[in-house]
């Protein structure tokens, strides 16, 4: 009887071990994906010079760019910043710190600059889910990122103070 016991208990934390696994396994792949989107959005922005509207503007791409690579997540943006609750729209929100959810956040910051006074960087926000397989989405992560200085935006958002 008292090997039968082993069994079981050995058993068990085998168990336990390829839980873990797969759940760093699952929130490293999560993380790889939402750093990659991230890294575009900044990508595009500075290509653009700024978070601008039109069909060849950076929300558009941007949104494009989204919703080709099914990226789904939404959560509230900090207060301050301009959010996108539409990826089928070009239309940008003032984020004021309330429940509404969006699909990523783009913030514009004043650089420090006493030759440029218009140069400023951008910094995003966007999501990422943690889930396991059987048990679905558990938690929902920030991942963020700052865009290069940016002599002369091409938009006009309103700019945050450091």
């Amino acid at each position: 009887m008292r090997e039968g016991i082993s069994g079981v208990w050995l058993t068990q934390l085998v168990i336990l071990f390829i839980l873990i696994f797969v759940a760093f396994l699952a929130l490293s792949l999560n993380y790889t994906k939402a750093f990659k989107v991230k890294n575009e959005l900044l990508t595009i922005i500075e290509k653009r010079e700024g978070f601008t509207t039109g069909s060849d503007g950076s929300i558009a791409i941007i949104n494009n760019f989204l919703k080709a690579n099914n990226y789904g997540v939404t959560k509230a943006c900090p207060e301050g910043s301009y959010g996108v609750s539409n990826l089928n729209s070009e239309a940008t929100e003032y984020a004021t710190g309330g429940s509404k959810k969006y699909y990523y956040c783009v913030t514009k910051v004043k650089a420090p600059s006493e030759n440029l006074p218009s140069k400023v960087y951008y910094k995003v926000n966007i999501f990422f889910y943690f889930n396991l397989p059987i048990l679905g989405d558990i938690f929902k992560f920030d991942v963020n990122g700052s865009t290069g200085d940016i002599a002369n935006p091409a938009d006009n958002l309103i700019a945050k103070e450091e």
